[in-house]
């Protein structure tokens, strides 16, 4: 019994071993059970061993809507959690509706926020900022937007600071 698994475990060493002195390109490609990638026995880079992605750029934000022009002395209006990978969710009320237009603009919030509007508000100063923190794409975001007041928020906040 020891010897058949020693055998085995040596033979997993040397797979591996020929993985690294050979390179990806080098081994031989196979399908792993389950119908993923393998190379030289073991999963490809990026699948699982039932062929699913397992890695992926974490996207997961924290969103806020705050009274005043300084996020950081405001007062919290509402804060929500927003996750796009591998799957919307969190508690962000429409989550797939605001990952996908994260994904449709880029994660560029600029173009949510200050998108043009038919909608007619009075000029008053009454700030209202939005935040959005954490990481898309695995990338770090630190995004700070102020409107003028509640109407023109509402006019131009888009899916994502819609909670």
């Amino acid at each position: 019994m020891r010897s058949i698994a020693r055998a085995a475990a040596c033979g997993t060493v040397l797979a591996l071993s020929s993985l690294l002195l050979t390179g990806a390109a080098g081994a031989a490609q196979t399908e792993a059970p389950g119908g993923g990638a393998s190379i030289g026995g073991v999963p490809a880079p990026g699948t699982s061993p039932t062929g699913a992605e397992s890695l992926y750029a974490p996207s997961a934000l924290v969103l806020t809507v705050t009274d005043g022009a300084d996020h950081k002395s405001g007062t919290v209006r509402r804060a929500v959690t927003l996750s796009c990978a591998p799957t919307p969710s969190g508690s962000h009320p429409d989550a797939v509706g605001a990952c996908a237009e994260l994904k449709e603009n880029g994660a560029k919030f600029d173009s949510i926020t200050t998108s043009g509007t038919n909608r007619v508000c009075t000029k008053e100063w009454e700030p209202v900022t939005v935040t959005a923190d954490g990481v898309w794409e695995g990338k770090r975001v630190a995004y700070v937007h102020t409107f003028s007041n509640s109407c023109a928020m509402n006019g131009g906040r888009g899916a994502v600071f819609t909670f």
